[in-house]
């Protein structure tokens, strides 16, 4: 069911996605509303699954993963137990830091982020090349980053 947001629910939710460590307090500065007011629609929200969890922004320049590719995915088949096997693959390969069913001439997009073109190289040939359930991979290398 979709809930309509008035213009506070959307401030707070853009407060948020800058910062999911801000207090109800500072939340209530921001929005000009009571904090017991400001806790009330975080719990509605949170309630509605509007927001589903609060997460951390990540350098992955500084953990040494700053080498960010775009993997294009194309399986031989499609049926169900071949989209649970390769949900099933993807989630165990730690490169893998998003990946998404999307349609058109690929099944899957895949977010990898490593060190560099040489880790990238060991991850196509020594962890996805080995599924035998693909047919194609096409890599879209990040050149810099505008939105996140």
């Amino acid at each position: 069911m979709k809930r309509e947001l008035d213009a506070t629910d959307n401030t707070i939710l853009e407060a948020l996605k800058a910062d999911s460590r801000l207090s109800v307090r500072r939340l209530s500065e921001t929005v000009h509303r009571s904090p017991t007011a400001v806790f009330e629609r975080l719990r509605r929200l949170e309630d509605d699954g509007i927001i589903r969890g609060y997460t951390v922004k990540i350098d992955d320049e500084k953990l040494g993963r700053g080498f960010t590719v775009f993997c294009n995915v194309k399986l031989r088949r499609i049926n169900a137990g071949i989209h649970e096997t390769f949900a099933r693959e993807m989630a165990l390969m730690e490169e893998v830091t998003e990946c998404y069913n999307v349609s058109g001439n690929y099944d899957y997009m895949l977010k990898v982020t490593v060190p560099d073109m040489q880790a990238y190289r060991a991850f196509i040939t020594e962890r996805l090349g080995n599924l035998d359930i693909l047919e194609t991979v096409t890599s879209v290398f990040v050149m810099s980053t505008v939105k996140n």
